[in-house]
C-alpha cells in the first residue's frame, strides 16, 4: 500500500514527466508477460521515452493543470503511461510495433505538444519516419545536385581522356 508521502512524490514525478515531454501516449502494459513489458520499456527507454504503469487517481491528480489534463482525466481500465523526451514518433512506432505482436498492447490516444490526439492521430504519428530517416532524407537531398555535378564532371573528364588517347594512337 503506498503512503501518502509515496504517492505525493510519484505525482510530483509524473507531473515533471508531462512537463518535460515533447509528447504522452496512453497504452496498456496490464496482461503482457514480465519479459514482454521489460522489452517493450526497453525499446522506448532506447527511443528516448519512458513509461509509468500506476494508479489512474494518480495520473488523473498529476494531469491537473497540465497539457494533457484531459487525456489523464477519467480514465479507466489498465493504463500505462509512456512519455515521448526526444523523438515522438519513435515512441509511437515503439508502441504500436508492440502492439503488433501483442495483442494485449493498444494505443489509446496521446497528447503532442499542446495538441490532444485521437487513436487513429497517434497511429499515423507511428506510421511517420523517425527522426534519423527523416534527416537521411533531407541530407540525401540537399545532396543530390552535389552528386550529380560530380558524375557529370567524372564523365566528362573520362570522355576527355579517352578522346586524348585515340588522337595520340593515330
Amino acid at each position: 500500500m503506498l503512503t501518502r508521502s509515496k504517492k505525493d512524490e510519484l505525482v510530483s514525478g509524473l507531473k515533471g514527466d508531462i512537463d518535460k515531454a515533447n509528447a504522452v501516449f496512453l497504452t496498456n502494459l496490464i496482461g503482457i508477460q514480465s519479459n514482454d513489458a521489460v522489452e517493450i520499456r526497453k525499446k522506448i527507454r532506447d527511443v528516448g521515452g519512458k513509461v509509468v504503469v500506476t494508479r489512474n487517481t494518480l495520473f488523473e491528480i498529476a494531469g491537473k493543470d497540465t497539457k494533457c489534463s484531459g487525456l489523464l482525466a477519467n480514465l479507466k481500465g489498465p493504463t500505462a503511461v509512456a512519455f515521448a523526451f526526444d523523438d515522438a514518433a519513435a515512441v509511437a512506432k515503439a508502441l504500436k510495433e508492440s502492439g503488433k505482436s501483442l495483442e494485449e498492447v493498444s494505443l489509446k490516444g496521446g497528447v503532442l505538444g499542446d495538441k490532444v490526439l485521437s487513436v487513429q492521430e497517434v497511429n499515423e504519428l507511428a506510421d511517420l519516419p523517425s527522426r534519423d530517416e527523416m534527416l537521411g532524407t533531407l541530407l540525401a537531398t540537399f545532396m543530390a545536385p552535389v552528386s550529380a555535378l560530380a558524375r557529370v564532371l567524372h564523365s566528362v573528364g573520362e570522355k576527355k581522356g579517352e578522346s586524348g588517347t585515340e588522337e595520340k594512337a593515330e
